[in-house]
């Protein structure tokens, strides 16, 4: 039987919330429009990317509330609904928006960043966002409901001790986190068992790597958000660039190939918006790399 947040005997699997399923996730953030607010330019392509996502074998598939507002749910059910037992849908709430994401200035398109996703964490506000989500993905029950960061303002035990209500009422099944610290964790677990972690983790942000190893050793599963470094790497990383060159892979799929080596219980949820890139993505799982190249890879500041 396989531990929550521990992988089996393949690799390629972990169990979350009582579900056995690929360690390849999706990232549904960019099933919005530009900025991450709004509709998508083209919907149909939107749901088709879904779809096809499941067809290729993804089976955990991250949401929220805030990325939309609203839209990248609506899409999800839209796609898949009603969903094959073997699918985890996994969503957050505890950011709310006042805007686009990205703003056009003199020098070109620019993020607006964290005043664009403002966390409220009020108990009331975290409940009627549960039960939001609920109502937009079609289901009795979510599989995985995550803190989409703690709000300062309002403590940490209120937070997760609202998600624990929930979950004991069965309107989630299990309970995660997002962007936190290794302390956050261990007080958010006197309250509730911690299903999983979702931080900014990739080749070239090694910020929380402390992280990644407590939840390891924890048996939590770890999702690194922005695992391709937001489409930031390039053929300019010279390491990456000449380990994809031996397997026939971009810069991308070599970043998170890596991530799927690195330890077992570290789920990547790579977005996109175009089924191409979906399928570019996918391929990932199937290289493999040598000691060597991931100590290079490792290597790299």
């Amino acid at each position: 039987m396989t531990q929550s947040g521990r992988s089996t005997d393949n690799c390629r699997e972990i169990t979350i919330s009582g579900k056995t399923v690929s360690r390849l996730g999706f990232g549904a953030m960019r099933l919005t429009g530009r900025g991450i607010w709004g509709a998508p330019s083209d919907r149909s392509e939107c749901v088709a990317v879904v779809r096809r996502a499941v067809e290729l074998g993804v089976q955990i598939i991250d949401t929220a509330d805030s990325y939309g507002p609203h839209v990248s749910e609506e899409i999800i059910r839209e796609a898949i609904h009603p969903y094959r037992d073997d699918i985890l849908i996994a969503t957050k709430a505890g950011l709310t928006r006042n805007g686009p994401d990205v703003i056009d200035t003199p020098q070109g398109p620019m993020r607006v960043g964290p005043e664009a996703w403002p966390p409220v964490g009020r108990p009331e506000y975290l409940r009627q966002q549960a039960l939001l989500s609920m109502r937009r993905l079609g289901v009795e029950h979510i599989d995985l409901f995550q803190l989409h960061r703690v709000d300062p303002q309002v403590p940490l035990d209120d937070q997760v001790g609202e998600l624990k209500s929930l979950q004991e009422e069965g309107k989630i099944r299990s309970v995660g986190l997002s962007q936190v610290n290794v302390e956050q964790i261990i007080q958010a677990q006197k309250i509730t068992n911690i299903e999983s972690v979702q931080n900014r983790f990739n080749v070239t942000d090694r910020s929380s790597r402390s992280v990644v190893d407590y939840c390891y050793t924890a048996g939590i599963a770890f999702i690194p958000w922005a695992p391709m470094a937001a489409g930031q790497l390039s053929s300019s990383v010279k390491v990456l660039a000449e380990i994809g060159a031996r397997h026939d892979a971009t810069v991308g799929q070599i970043a998170i190939a890596w991530l799927l080596a690195l330890r077992p219980n570290i789920v990547p949820i790579p977005g996109t918006a175009q089924r191409a890139h979906l399928e570019q993505n996918i391929e990932s799982a199937r290289i493999g790399l040598n000691e060597e190249e991931m100590r290079l890879i490792t290597a790299i500041s």
